[in-house]
């Protein structure tokens, strides 16, 4: 059974509708992030009825939401009150994804709104003992702003992890319980993805489409079915066999979402 470490079904849905009857037919279980209310209620009610395969929700403030929404406080206030009320009610198995994007001055002029919502997400996730996901793009020197505070998170998710595996390594000697997701940009010949998907050691390694998010190249958005290629990339990286690699990564998202499924 392939395990899926980031998945948006809603917004996949919307671009492939048989997507998840697709998902259930292969048994591939799938971490779904959410950021808005109607996207969760909807990814809610397919988990209930996925047990074959099952969908472990999460939900959070995108960072890049405030350069997105004209009325950013506000929305950032609902939607923390709505996250607080999920976690209460243990409606999910994570917060995320949460974290930074500096990716260009849009995103930079909001800096300080991302860290405010950021720090009461990590609350969340400290309170509520849930793993936590992380979007860092251009934005790795933030995590380490926040590592004595992120020491004490169940599990980090870096997804998508961009970096060298000089920074896994530095993360990881801070104390922090972290996990490094890699999607198609292994595939994709992202040069610090491939560096740092060869050399972490197996027990930190999940895998993920950030589906529809992350298409492969020739295709105009990426699937569930694509986690197959994700694995057998990272093997041909690792030099092991996919069904290790698949099995051990399996074992790992169980022990990081499955919990509260």
């Amino acid at each position: 059974m392939a395990s899926d470490a980031h998945a948006h079904p809603y917004y996949l849905a919307r671009l492939c509708p048989e997507a998840e009857a697709e998902r259930l037919s292969r048994g591939i279980r799938a971490a779904a992030s959410a950021f808005g209310e109607r996207e969760f209620l909807w990814n809610e009610a397919r988990a209930k009825e996925a047990a074959g395969a099952p969908l472990a929700l999460s939900f959070g403030f995108h960072p890049q939401l405030p350069a997105h929404r004209a009325a950013g406080g506000a929305a950032a206030e609902e939607t923390l009150a709505f996250l607080e009320r999920l976690a209460r009610e243990r409606r999910i198995c994570g917060v995320g994804e949460a974290g930074f994007d500096l990716y260009d001055e849009r995103y930079r002029a909001s800096e300080r709104e991302q860290e405010a919502v950021f720090r009461a997400e990590l609350e969340i996730a400290l309170r509520y003992r849930l793993p936590l996901t992380l979007h860092i793009r251009r934005a790795v020197r933030k995590v380490f702003e926040f590592a004595a505070e992120l020491r004490s998170v169940r599990a980090v998710v870096f997804h998508a992890w961009p970096g060298a595996p000089e920074e896994c390594a530095a993360l990881l000697r801070k104390g922090i319980n972290a996990f490094f997701s890699f999607g198609t940009a292994i595939a994709c010949g992202h040069k610090n993805a491939i560096r740092s998907c060869a050399a972490l050691d197996g027990e930190r390694l999940l895998f993920e489409t950030d589906a529809p998010y992350q298409p492969p190249r020739g295709k105009p958005f990426s699937n569930y079915a694509d986690i197959y290629t994700v694995l057998k990339t990272a093997a041909a990286i690792r030099n092991e066999p996919w069904e290790l690699v698949e099995a051990r990564s399996d074992a790992l998202w169980t022990a990081v979402f499955g919990a509260a499924v």
